[in-house]
């Protein structure tokens, strides 16, 4: 039985959507080919119709959604202090991370730290790098318009960039890996602070929601 070009499309689109839920909420080592499909109501050899492997799969999962991920909102959106804290916060909320089912590829930073895999790790590299320079192309503005109490130096500038994922990804990742509910709350508003000091924001002049 032959099916349509149209039907092949919304098959593999139900492949990719669910195997992106589940990459962002469990990690790449965590899912399985069969857990895929059985989330996308499919058999388990209708995926080879359309991807070669797990790994491919998770390629294309990731470069779908970088067109749509927080870090694009980020990139399109107002030059003003309270959107970057805003949207920064996103990334200190775990209840907004556990129940988030269209990630962007920034979700590697919190899902695939240490993976050994040469796949994985280019990946996670390319979402590095792509959420870096998103950030200082807005540091960036904003310290040009003189909202932001520094030069708009390069080098100042990639620095407090790094500074700012270092301290988004360890929280969140120390939070998420531990029980207690009030230290994970405390380890967040630790990493909001902290990013706040690198930005030499006030809080009255932010926009964070913490949630838990």
């Amino acid at each position: 039985m032959s099916y349509s070009k149209a039907h092949k499309s919304q098959s593999k689109e139900r492949i990719l959507a669910s195997a992106t839920e589940l990459f962002c909420r469990y990690g790449f080592e965590k899912v399985s080919i069969g857990k895929i499909m059985k989330l996308a109501r499919m058999t388990h050899g209708a995926f080879y119709a359309h991807f070669e492997s797990k790994e491919a799969l998770f390629n294309a999962s990731i470069l779908e959604t970088f067109k749509r991920s927080r870090v694009a909102r980020l990139a399109k959106g107002p030059f003003a202090v309270r959107h970057l804290t805003s949207l920064i916060t996103d990334y200190l909320n775990l209840l907004a991370v556990k129940e988030q089912s269209t990630p962007g590829p920034e979700t590697l930073l919190f899902n695939e730290i240490g993976s050994e895999r040469i796949e994985i790790r280019k990946l996670y590299e390319q979402a590095y790098q792509h959420m870096k320079s998103v950030l200082e192309k807005r540091i960036t503005a904003l310290a040009r318009l003189n909202k932001l109490p520094f030069a708009a130096d390069q080098n100042t500038i990639s620095e407090k960039s790094r500074a700012i994922i270092a301290s988004m990804i360890g929280a969140v990742s120390i939070a998420r890996s531990i029980t207690d509910e009030q230290e994970q709350q405390q380890i967040l508003l630790a990493g909001q602070n902290q990013i706040l000091a690198i930005l030499g924001v006030e809080t009255a002049d932010a926009d964070w929601v913490i949630g838990s």
